[in-house]
């Protein structure tokens, strides 16, 4: 049977995730695997398109060769095309690759879509993905269970004091880990920002702005067992900026690939195996499944989690360097995960009729 390698998608980072969809499209090609890339447009249409095809290809809208699909769900579900002589024919497709960042691609949507759908997907549940994107429950969830974090409130228009002092970091609730961020250094500068950055129409967390900390990252992957990749610290592109932006991350040819970085991060003694045992416990506590890159923040003394990204850029491929990992042998147990350990089943056990039976009329319960 077919893999697909889904990509695209109404986000911000639909561009960055098409260069991962194409990089995992081409090994897994390369591996001898048959596979189709099903390409999610910005308005949230499904197409395939040709395996040979290009990132500018997408830069005008629908490379050429593009053939469109549907999603459905149910029994019958899966993606549907037209076959030969234009009759239908649904796609036999044993596993989905997710390459999907930001947006529905990444907050469960899409997971929840595909669960309905009877298809298989690497990657997070709706549960699991549903957390990773809400920065307000994360870090709620993360306090709870004893991993530091910093301090974070929910910015709203009736907003007069924050518990912590300012500069401050405002971030969209829901998002990406650098798109819509913006630093400023009082509450009424900050309450100005929910009106202007549409980023924050869905919610905006504010927590107080570190300049002694800088960024620290490291991958888990959760088949056939959780391991590890090597600490990374992300270098900024430009010492002007005041924190590790979109650019610094994915501008460069190869989303994450190519960013600059420390890899092994040079780090404090004891720093990485703290770092190692809160993102194990991390894995536990926010439902982990697949590839996941959990973002911390540090300085020589202290650690905190930031947030996680639960389909980082390049699937954090360039992260699995102690030992090293094959982006071939990465996807394959990524797509064994699927295969093997679905999402989600649904079950109707116990829905056996008895309400039913003893129901009097409806029209006598409204009554």
């Amino acid at each position: 049977m077919t893999l697909g390698v889904l990509f695209g998608g109404p986000t911000p980072e639909h561009d960055i995730s098409i260069l991962t969809g194409l990089q995992a499209l081409r090994e897994l090609e390369r591996a001898g695997r048959e596979v189709t890339g099903i390409y999610w447009t910005k308005t949230g249409a499904f197409y395939s398109v040709p395996n040979d095809v290009e990132a500018e290809s997408f830069l005008d809208g629908l490379p050429k060769g593009s053939n469109e699909l549907t999603l459905r769900l149910g029994d019958q579900g899966g993606f549907h095309g037209a076959g030969r002589l234009g009759k239908d024919r649904a796609l036999a497709l044993e596993a989905l690759v997710l390459a999907t960042h930001g947006g529905p691609g990444e907050d469960g949507t899409l997971q929840g879509a595909l669960d309905l759908a009877g298809l298989a997907y690497t990657g997070p549940t709706v549960a699991g993905a549903a957390l990773g994107m809400d920065k307000w429950a994360f870090g709620a969830v993360m306090g709870s269970a004893g991993i530091p974090t910093l301090s974070r409130a929910l910015l709203e228009s009736a907003t007069t004091t924050l518990d912590f002092d300012g500069p401050y970091i405002l971030k969209p609730r829901f998002g990406g880990s650098s798109i819509g961020i913006e630093v400023v250094t009082d509450v009424a500068t900050a309450k100005a920002r929910l009106s202007t950055n549409l980023h924050f129409a869905r919610g905006c967390v504010v927590e107080p702005f570190r300049r002694d900390l800088t960024d620290l990252q490291i991958a888990v992957r959760t088949y056939p067992t959780v391991s590890l990749s090597a600490i990374e610290r992300p270098i900024r592109r430009s010492t002007d900026t005041e924190i590790l932006d979109y650019r610094d991350k994915y501008v460069g040819g190869e989303g994450m690939v190519s960013a600059p970085r420390e890899l092994p991060a040079v780090l404090p003694e004891g720093q990485a195996k703290l770092i190692e045992e809160y993102a194990r416990h991390i894995v536990d506590v926010a439902s982990v499944r697949g590839v996941a890159r959990i973002d911390f923040l540090a300085n020589e003394s202290e650690l905190f989690v930031n947030e996680i990204n639960t389909i980082p850029g390049s699937l954090s491929k360039h992260l699995f360097v102690q030992p090293p990992l094959a982006f071939a042998a990465l996807l394959g147990d990524l797509v064994a995960e699927a295969i093997e350990r679905p999402a989600h089943r649904f079950s109707a056990a116990g829905a056996d009729g008895l309400v039913l039976r003893k129901a009097s009329s409806i029209a006598a319960k409204l009554a």
